[in-house]
């Protein structure tokens, strides 16, 4: 431990055991320190907002002083709470920008007709499949075949094409139980 660090500790267990005066010059002699360190962390923020998180700090280092461990090091505990209060304040301010939807509605009108993931979406299960099975639910399920023209096609009488359609859309229906859970 530094003899800053040495003499901090001192004052704060002294602090924690009823000594008003030790508290007052331990927080005299940390918040320069403290805000050194917000001003470095929050960049741009100005003067104001800096000195609100050194508050924030300050209050907090109040609040928990009894959870610092006194045969423990002092500056990882104070860092740790600046640290956590500067991202407190960016998390409060943010970077968003937060505008009424109603002022919007007539620009941003959904377009309608199908999702243009859904059919990369089914192209993608439809993947795991034997490539006769994909051919038939593909031609059935997605270009909206009927069975004999499907059956035609491949070679397979209709019997054996609803067969197969019932056997893949049960694999695929495995297939989601799987990924789902």
């Amino acid at each position: 431990m530094s003899d800053q660090e040495t003499e901090w500790a001192s004052m704060l267990r002294a602090a924690n055991g009823g000594d008003g005066r030790a508290y007052a010059r331990f927080l005299r002699a940390v918040t320069p320190v403290l805000r050194g360190i917000v001003r470095a962390r929050a960049g741009r923020m100005q003067a104001d907002a800096v000195e609100d998180i050194v508050q924030e700090v300050l209050l907090a280092i109040h609040q928990k002083r009894h959870t610092w461990r006194d045969d423990g090091p002092l500056r990882p505990w104070l860092f740790a709470i600046t640290r956590y209060k500067v991202v407190d304040a960016f998390r409060a301010r943010g970077s968003m920008v937060h505008l009424p939807l109603e002022d919007f509605v007539d620009v941003l009108v959904a377009q309608t007709g199908t999702d243009p993931t859904a059919h990369r979406d089914m192209m993608a299960v439809i993947g795991h499949l034997d490539p006769r099975s994909a051919a038939i639910v593909t031609a059935v399920g997605i270009d909206g075949a009927n069975i004999a023209e499907t059956g035609r096609q491949m070679d397979m009488t209709a019997g054996a094409v609803r067969v197969a359609l019932h056997r893949a859309m049960k694999r695929l229906a495995e297939l989601r139980e799987r990924h789902v859970e």
